[in-house]
């Protein structure tokens, strides 16, 4: 089983490196070699120059994720096969009781710590190089750090405990631990969702009640015919760090909060902003939110069963190049793999979501305008950069939204 396992996941990791890479090489090519013409559905509405922006601005961030998947994947690679992940267990075995909750936590930390530490580069040539090559970035550096500080200090608040309650179930609850464990995740994700709008997003953004009365209104409007309730119209000063925008629904039940970014106040109309809300609602119409809920638990609930089957067989950690063998090794370990094997459904993932895309589309089309909608999405692909020419390979492989250019045709159409 060793030899077996060990060279089932080199082969699946040499493999997802290698389709990174040529998807990535594919998109460069694509959208390369038609920045000089603007397609002709938009050629009344994006100038060249703003088309040729967005070519070499979708280069740019295909580059860097490129370099990023090289990155992780050497540090994948160091982490088991080259025996860091063995070298941490028993370091911090010397200090700790190696079977002990402390130890756990202690060696999961720092697995996190370092990987945290390696995307940190990435991050910082992302906001402060590309993003301010192409005019979007707002970020300072202070609230980049002041950012990365509450980030950390959120996920320690959040993820301590939940990681210490499973490491325990592991320990404590017998053969159905993972069951336990399982309830306990879906009970924190429940928890996040409601915390959310009224305790984490404030402590990054500010929320204020739309000040505008006339949009106010026609939003106030279009929840009452949607059949929506909503908590309030908040707008979020996205600005601080980012010249893009977008609007979004946050919360569960009567806590439901309307969130508009001012960037997306600054360049819309109010008839096209209330499009978008409407295609908003239209995720919530056609409950695309429980949905991807249940799936995310029952993925959850069958990668937890197969973590336990697992754990429980000695040559899952050796032919890792792991020979400590506890809860946090085995935890450690599956979630450096899992994504390995998962990178393969990613074109399954998408099309589900550009489906349900397309359904809140027609269901804007139906609520509001759908000529609204496209003006409003042809905007916001011009003044956010996106390209308008995507590899076709690349967009089905990575793309949750459709391509402009099949999105804006449907809602002509409607």
């Amino acid at each position: 089983m060793t030899n077996a396992f060990a060279g089932l996941f080199v082969g699946a990791l040499a493999a997802a490196v290698a389709l990174r890479l040529w998807l990535a090489v594919r998109q460069v090519r694509h959208v390369r070699a038609h920045r000089g013409a603007v397609p002709p559905p938009f050629r009344d509405a994006v100038p060249l120059e703003a088309h040729a922006k967005a070519a070499d601005y979708a280069v740019a961030r295909t580059r860097l994720g490129a370099a990023q998947a090289l990155a992780d994947a050497a540090a994948l690679v160091v982490l088991t096969f080259g025996g860091l992940l063995e070298a941490l267990a028993r370091a911090w075995a010397v200090w700790l009781a190696p079977e002990g909750l402390a130890h756990g936590l202690a060696l999961i930390g720092s697995v996190a710590a370092l990987l945290a530490l390696l995307d940190l580069p990435f991050a910082l040539w992302r906001v402060f190089a590309i993003e301010a090559r192409f005019g979007f970035n707002r970020m300072t550096p202070r609230l980049f750090v002041v950012d990365l500080a509450k980030q950390t200090a959120v996920a320690l608040v959040l993820g301590a405990p939940l990681v210490a309650l499973v490491l325990w179930l592991m320990q404590a609850a017998g053969e159905r631990w993972w069951l336990w464990a399982w309830l306990a995740w879906t009970a924190f994700n429940v928890l996040v969702l409601v915390a959310w709008p009224t305790l984490i997003a404030p402590l990054f953004n500010r929320f204020t009640p739309l000040a505008d009365p006339a949009l106010a209104g026609r939003i106030a409007a279009l929840l009452a015919r949607c059949g929506f309730r909503a908590d309030g119209v908040y707008v979020m000063d996205g600005s601080r760090r980012s010249a893009h925008g977008n609007a979004y629904f946050t919360g569960v039940g009567a806590a439901k909060r309307v969130v508009l970014f001012d960037t997306l106040l600054a360049r819309l109309a109010p008839a096209e902003v209330e499009a978008v809300l409407a295609h908003e609602l239209g995720h919530y119409r056609h409950r695309h939110v429980p949905k991807r809920l249940a799936l995310a638990a029952g993925v959850s609930f069958a990668l937890l069963w197969l973590l336990a089957q697992a754990a429980a067989h000695e040559g899952f950690y050796a032919a890792l190049g792991v020979q400590t063998r506890t809860p946090a090794t085995a935890l450690v370990l599956f979630f450096l793999v899992v994504p390995v094997f998962a990178f393969f459904l990613q074109p399954l993932l998408g099309l589900l979501s550009r489906r349900d895309e397309y359904e809140a589309d027609a269901y804007a089309a139906a609520q509001s305008s759908a000529r609204d909608l496209a003006q409003a999405l042809v905007k916001l692909y011009r003044d956010n950069a996106a390209t308008l020419t995507p590899d076709p390979l690349h967009s089905a492989f990575y793309d949750t939204h459709p391509p402009a250019a099949a999105r804006i045709a449907r809602l002509r159409t409607a």
